[in-house]
């Protein structure tokens, strides 16, 4: 279930980067395309933040690293929570080999 919610809420978020995208290219002239692209921008920086302090939730990916850094940054608490709830109390955030 929580899969099914954590896919649907991804898709406002690329939505939105895709229009502030294509405000930036200025294939969109909107009257909100500026805001979109300071929406964007916030939530990008929002992640990053997020990105330092689970750190050691993102290694859990099994793909390469630099995917889920990519993921984390586009997607924040929905990309690495699903990590997160994958730890085993007590490993203290190590991947697994």
């Amino acid at each position: 279930m929580q899969n099914i919610l954590f896919s649907a809420l991804k898709l406002p978020l690329l939505a939105t980067y895709a229009l502030a995208l294509a405000a930036a290219g200025g294939w969109w002239t909107g009257p909100w395309s500026a805001t979109l692209q300071n929406a964007a921008l916030l939530l990008l920086a929002v992640h990053a933040v997020e990105l330092v302090f689970t750190l050691q939730h993102v290694r859990r990916y099994p793909g390469p690293l630099a995917l889920s850094l990519v993921l984390t940054l586009l997607y924040g608490l929905l990309h690495w929570k699903p990590l997160a709830d994958q730890a085993a109390p007590g490993d203290n955030g190590k991947p697994a080999p």
